[in-house]
């Protein structure tokens, strides 16, 4: 059974063992803790998937210029539609 405050010490460390930044030691204690704990394996998978959605997206997304042209002055952001 797991405690609260090894989540607690999981989410402080989620963004940096997600992106592979925690030292060995931790990376096994939470991949250990992961194993028993539902709640916490979810978060850690929804967040992996969010960041390799949104990094695919960003590298395929490729606006029309009349589009942003258009949301950019919808958002009243004409000024940097030459940037």
């Amino acid at each position: 059974m797991h405690r609260h405050e090894d989540c607690r010490q999981l989410l402080n460390s989620l963004s940096d063992y997600v992106d592979g930044d925690v030292p060995q030691e931790l990376c096994d204690e939470i991949e250990l803790h992961m194993k028993d704990c539902d709640n916490c394996r979810i978060v850690v998978d929804t967040l992996s998937k969010t960041i390799s959605l949104y990094q695919t997206s960003s590298e395929t997304t490729d606006f029309p210029e009349d589009v942003r042209q258009r949301l950019f002055h919808r958002l009243d952001l004409d000024e940097f539609l030459n940037l």
